[in-house]
């Protein structure tokens, strides 16, 4: 029997709002068959390659078996339709009435795979994904090509072009495949599907916490998510209530969600690795968890408030890089922090002209109740420089409309002040599909944030996503730091390889490709 394999943490409900029940992402498995020989499929996608310089494309295992089951010319096919094999090109072909050997085989799927790049298995996963929602069973020889290379983007790319959500009283439309059995591939790669089953559903997860309403995802709605995956996951976590945030000093929390019905929390998540010991280093990540951002009293424009419920994209991004560090191996102790509120209007709110305490005694003066972000996150860095005593710490969060500007809805933008550490991250990133591209800590600028009465002035003008990178740079206390805006990608304009139009949740697979690497410390604050 081949091995099976499936990553979802399921999302649980208030006893005032449920939300319904969600699709999970589809379960993998590893067979050396062809996939003819695999019973009970409904699908199988085979590889297409680029053909020379003629333009005929050529295809890749299984095709020749498939042929002879099905009595189909596929080469024809491809000649009739002009497919030339470009990456995530499907071409269907169905197979109404199935054969004798494989009654339930409903169509063949020839995917494109291009140049065989990890991006072009990425993107011909997400093909698949998409082709094949709805069905129960898919075969597929696509990883077969080169599991080394193909296997883990494949897998990472079907998962996420699958990803769905709904909130409608009736069944979701378009469910994933229910299985998928990688073809032709052999069993030493179990490892290698465990890694790739994991990042795509920390990708999925975070994905899905991302794109959950605000009405039921308040700050302690997001605390009790941390709560159960510690459980599931093997994690310590410990949650600060408002009583405890304001006692200890956490002031950039407390202020930004005074206002709010729902009160702020604090998560911590702690990781420790099976062969830890005293000299085991520790990594900390940041997320920013705003479950809702109205601006405050620096409201937002109405069309830019409505996709604020992923505000929170940072502090998902940490929860699912958390829950699956086990399975990608990582070798550090990481803590986990999301400083979470809902940035909310009452007669309690947050002014322009306040100054905010932070942990640790810093003290800003709020110019812009919607730079809100920064405030949090400073608390956190704060005290996980302070509590955790890491080698490395990384933040990262939806933080300004600025970082969209300059680089669109396609790349992250990246801050770092040790360069080994913005290069392990960018390496990562690019492996993933998550690519990042790094801008200066320019400390030419660092003069806007002064303020006449604190310590810095939270929202002062300039280039907006640098300054408030050097905004955060106050509060690592010169440790080894990135800073991931990634307000560019928090949404996906529409369907485009493996993002689905919304919530991206992206950062999780650069995180665990980064952290679950031999050495991710390596050469960091050397």
């Amino acid at each position: 029997m081949p091995s099976r394999m499936s990553s979802a943490d399921p999302v649980s409900s208030t006893p005032s709002l449920t939300l319904p029940s969600q699709v999970v992402p589809p379960e993998f498995a590893l067979s050396t068959s062809v996939p003819a020989a695999v019973l009970g499929v409904d699908v199988v996608a085979l590889p297409v390659l680029p053909g020379p310089d003629d333009g005929s494309p050529l295809l890749g295992p299984g095709a020749a078996e498939i042929a002879d089951l099905t009595g189909i010319d596929l080469l024809g096919v491809l000649e009739s339709t002009r497919a030339t094999g470009a990456t995530g090109e499907v071409t269907t072909i169905p197979v109404p009435l199935g054969t004798p050997d494989q009654p339930d085989l409903a169509s063949v799927l020839l995917v494109g795979v291009g140049a065989q790049r990890p991006a072009d298995f990425r993107r011909a996963g997400a093909a698949v994904g998409r082709a094949c929602r709805g069905r129960s069973t898919l075969a597929t020889s696509v990883p077969a090509l080169g599991p080394d290379d193909a296997l883990e983007p494949f897998v990472a790319g079907l998962t996420l072009g699958s990803f769905g959500f709904h909130w409608r009283s009736t069944a979701p439309e378009h469910p994933p495949v229910t299985r998928v059995v990688l073809a032709e591939v052999p069993t030493e790669h179990g490892a290698a599907l465990a890694r790739a089953v994991a990042i795509g559903g920390a990708a999925w997860h975070a994905r899905m916490l991302s794109t959950v309403p605000a009405n039921l995802k308040t700050p302690s709605w997001l605390a009790a998510q941390a709560e159960t995956l510690a459980a599931e996951h093997g994690l310590t976590c410990t949650v600060w209530d408002e009583e405890r945030l304001a006692a200890e000093g956490f002031g950039g929390i407390v202020a930004v969600g005074q206002a709010s019905a729902h009160p702020p929390r604090l998560v911590r998540l702690d990781y420790t690795p099976r062969r830890a010991n005293r000299r085991t280093p520790t990594v900390a990540l940041v997320g920013k968890g705003i479950t809702f951002d109205t601006g405050g009293l620096s409201i937002k424009p109405g069309e830019a408030m409505v996709n604020m419920k992923r505000d929170m994209t940072g502090g998902a991004v940490v929860l699912a890089t958390m829950a699956a560090l086990a399975a990608v191996d990582c070798p550090v102790r990481v803590v986990g922090l999301v400083a979470a509120a809902e940035n909310a209007i009452s007669g309690n709110a947050l002014r322009p002209g306040d100054v905010v305490r932070h942990h640790g005694g810093r003290t800003t003066e709020v110019t812009n109740t919607d730079a809100e972000g920064r405030l949090v996150l400073a608390d956190a860095l704060d005290y996980a420089v302070a509590e955790t005593d890491p080698k490395a710490v990384v933040d990262v969060a939806t933080l300004t409309g600025a970082m969209k500007v300059a680089l669109g809805q396609q790349v992250g933008g990246l801050f770092a002040n040790d360069d080994a550490l913005a290069g392990a991250l960018a390496d990562a990133g690019e492996q993933a599909g998550e690519p990042l591209w790094r801008f200066p800590l320019a400390d030419v600028y660092e003069g806007k944030l002064t303020s006449s009465i604190a310590d810095a002035d939270n929202a002062p003008g300039g280039p907006g996503a640098i300054v408030a990178a050097l905004f955060l740079q106050h509060f690592v206390g010169g440790r080894p730091w990135a800073h991931l805006d990634i307000a560019s990608v928090g949404d996906a304009p529409e369907d485009s390889h493996e993002w689905t139009a919304g919530p991206t949740g992206f950062g999780a697979r650069a995180l665990l490709t980064w952290l679950g690497s031999e050495d991710p410390l390596a050469g960091i604050g050397s």
